[in-house]
């Protein structure tokens, strides 16, 4: 049976939250982020994924791990960013 193999046995993601919901999510992780300190963690969290080049000796189970903590990072960013332009 091809249902057995793959992904599929995972559970469904639950439905995204309504446009109010996501608005306001966006604008407490501007909030969270503003200020100096804020802008001290987001140069940290960038320097350790998006801006780290693993080697060419790298491991597959590396790059898939460096590549989902660059995929985190740029979701806070975006975050952060529709947060400040309330949208």
């Amino acid at each position: 049976m091809a249902s057995d193999f793959g992904w599929n046995w995972f559970e469904p993601p639950p439905p995204p939250p309504g446009d109010d919901a996501r608005l306001a999510l966006a604008r407490t992780c501007a909030r969270v982020f503003s200020g100096a300190d804020g802008e001290q963690v987001l140069a940290h969290l960038t320097s350790l994924t998006v801006e780290r080049c693993l080697g060419p000796d790298a491991s597959d189970g590396a790059l898939r791990a460096l590549e989902g903590q660059r995929q985190l990072v740029h979701h806070i960013l975006s975050l952060i960013t529709r947060g400040r332009q309330g949208c």
